[in-house]
């Protein structure tokens, strides 16, 4: 099964649980506080995806597996629960959601659609610079801050990145099996055509950075074709990675959209 963060809730700890599937180079670990904060009103679960973090690894990485993984978490703990996906793990939840509904009683989507994108040349270099340094020797995490920005030069992208570099209890290693992220790369960029003309009846969310380009408006027909009861809303002054650029507002958005739907 996945690595699991389980955060209790004091006040509602028989809640249905929240279940946060994290992105592409995401782990749990990203989401420590927002977990933290949406724990008060109900037990969330954070993951680490297959292939990422402290969770197993594997050479089939396709969204098909990543579902049947979060579904794995669900039984485990109850049987059904609300899904909160970022990007690759929005994608993973909304196929979920279409296949096993049973599984999903609320639906979070932030910023990602059910579509195929183009844009894995910049995710591949990524991986490509991870495979590329050098990190035998490395015993400080600003060495590897300096070797890394070789090759990315986003600090914001970098110190991401890093989060994954385990530099203590042996040799260094990434967090990540980069190899198998990369040979399934057309996969996570796309949307699987098995899923075409499959529906999820219960409350959606989906909840996207106003100044990123993943979710147009010119998409929600299509959404809503899936997803009936789809909502769209906008964090402000944010982008792709809107939990991160605005924690709280995010949070508050989450919550506001479990609690009304409950």
């Amino acid at each position: 099964m996945l690595n699991t963060t389980l955060y209790s809730s004091d006040s509602n700890p028989g809640a249905r649980p929240l279940i946060i599937a994290p992105g592409l180079f995401g782990s749990a670990r990203n989401w420590t506080a927002i977990a933290k904060r949406l724990s008060a009103d109900r037990p969330v679960i954070a993951l680490d995806m297959r292939n990422h973090g402290d969770s197993f690894w594997d050479d089939d990485h396709s969204y098909e597996a990543m579902a049947g993984d979060i579904a794995e978490v669900i039984e485990a703990n109850g049987g059904v629960a609300d899904v909160l996906g970022h990007s690759m793990g929005g994608k993973a939840a909304m196929t979920l959601a279409l296949t096993r509904p049973e599984r999903v009683e609320h639906l979070i989507v932030a910023d990602i659609a059910p579509e195929n994108y183009d844009h894995g040349d910049n995710h591949t270099a990524l991986i490509e610079a991870m495979q590329e340094m050098d990190i035998s020797d490395l015993t400080s995490r600003s060495t590897a801050d300096e070797r890394l920005g070789e090759q990315v030069f986003d600090p914001g992208t970098r110190a991401f990145l890093l989060q994954s570099l385990v530099l203590r209890d042996g040799p260094p290693r990434w967090k990540f099996n980069l190899a198998a992220l990369k040979a399934n790369m057309d996969g996570i960029l796309g949307w699987p055509e098995t899923l075409e003309g499959k529906q999820f009846d219960g409350p959606t969310l989906f909840l996207s950075g106003a100044d990123s380009h993943y979710v147009q408006p010119e998409m929600h027909e299509r959404i809503r074709g899936f997803f009936p009861q789809a909502r769209f809303e906008e964090v402000d002054n944010a982008g792709h990675w809107l939990h991160a650029e605005k924690p709280r507002e995010f949070e508050a958005d989450v919550a506001r959209f479990l609690n009304s739907a409950s």
